[in-house]
């Protein structure tokens, strides 16, 4: 008797243990060599691949909300039209930068943008002054004249740097034959101008104004002409249609 007493709890005793060990069986298969206590529902996580053309699908404007900071769409999208032409032709040394100065909007506010197309980041937005002939909050009418003291729309490439009357100064040569190619002999240049004083804003309601040239406040010059020299693109654009129909990098 004492014999299937012992036979019966040693039975029950090795159901017992076996049934403890089902899970972690189970788990072990699973998950290879590793036992699993406390298994938890597995998250997706996008892969680097998933991300980067997740971001890449978006335009630089839509990510950089450009919108919000006041760059029109026209703009960006003829700047990106033009950048893309100069690549082709072989103008440009520094093709992930690209400078915009978006004359749909009133020198009061922050027109120029500087714009690093290869990492999404927007390097520069401050204010820019247009030519005393082209207009007073807006810059209406434009010129490729020699002591006209208008602006000159469309495609530039920057040049070299010197120091001129208005000392740390940035070349542009104009890229559109009859639209701004005379630019080099005007001396349309980027430089930096106490005028371009947002604190004017509050007295006559705009900035000061250039000769002709896209001139920065003082304490943003350096800045600004040492990330955009040596062969990038600066587009000033000029909204109106005369001057798309015109341009030989939008038409």
């Amino acid at each position: 008797m004492k014999k299937k007493l012992k036979g019966f709890y040693f039975f029950v005793s090795s159901l017992f243990i076996a049934a403890l060990h089902i899970p972690f069986a189970f788990a072990k298969s699973a998950s290879g060599n590793k036992i699993v206590l406390h298994p938890e529902v597995a998250t997706a996580t996008p892969s680097v691949d998933s991300v980067s053309f997740s971001a890449g699908s978006r335009s630089v404007y839509d990510s950089l909300q450009l919108r919000l900071s006041g760059l029109s769409k026209s703009a960006y999208d003829y700047a990106k039209k033009g950048l893309d032409k100069l690549i082709a032709q072989g103008k440009l040394r520094n093709s992930s930068i690209i400078s915009i100065v978006d004359f749909s909007l009133p020198s009061s506010e922050k027109r120029l943008f500087v714009i690093d197309l290869k990492n999404y980041k927007v390097l520069h937005n401050t204010w820019v002054a247009h030519g005393r002939n082209s207009g007073r909050e807006m810059a209406q009418s434009f010129s490729n004249q020699e002591s006209s003291f208008k602006s000159s729309p469309g495609f530039y490439v920057t040049g070299d740097t010197y120091r001129g009357s208005h000392g740390y100064s940035l070349k542009l040569q104009g890229m559109e034959r009859g639209i701004n190619d005379k630019a080099y002999e005007r001396a349309i240049v980027m430089h930096g101008a106490e005028y371009v004083n947002p604190a004017l804003v509050a007295t006559q309601g705009f900035i000061g104004r250039s000769l002709g040239c896209p001139a920065v406040p003082v304490k943003m010059a350096t800045p600004i002409i040492n990330t955009i020299k040596n062969g990038s693109c600066l587009f000033i654009y000029n909204p109106s249609d005369s001057y798309v129909q015109r341009s030989q990098f939008l038409s």
